[in-house]
């Protein structure tokens, strides 16, 4: 069942800080399938300790969950992002709509 506040996070974490372009890049990516850090900055083309910030502020938001140890950790997107899918996407579509219109 979505979380009625889960909008207003997303929000804070994607339009209201500094750095939300890269965490939507990040969501989309593990939305695909599941990477590591390294993979994701070598996807992304930003420096790595950039991701592991991005993916600290995702997991301590309980938008992302790991799995393995040490250099096998891979990240997927949890299941609280999967059951508010929807406000992901219509929070990721004003953002970028709000982007190319100059806004």
């Amino acid at each position: 069942m979505p979380d009625p506040n889960a909008k207003r996070l997303l929000w804070f974490l994607f339009a209201g800080s500094k750095g939300g372009t890269n965490r939507i890049r990040i969501i989309d990516l593990l939305i695909e399938h599941p990477y590591n850090t390294n993979q994701l900055a070598e996807a992304l083309k930003i420096d790595y300790k950039a991701v592991q910030h991005h993916i600290s502020v995702l997991e301590k938001n309980n938008l992302i969950s790991k799995e393995g140890k040490k250099y096998g950790i891979l990240y997927f997107i949890s299941n609280y992002l999967e059951s508010n899918i929807e406000s992901y996407n219509n929070v990721k579509l004003k953002i970028n709509s709000n982007n190319k219109s100059g806004k």
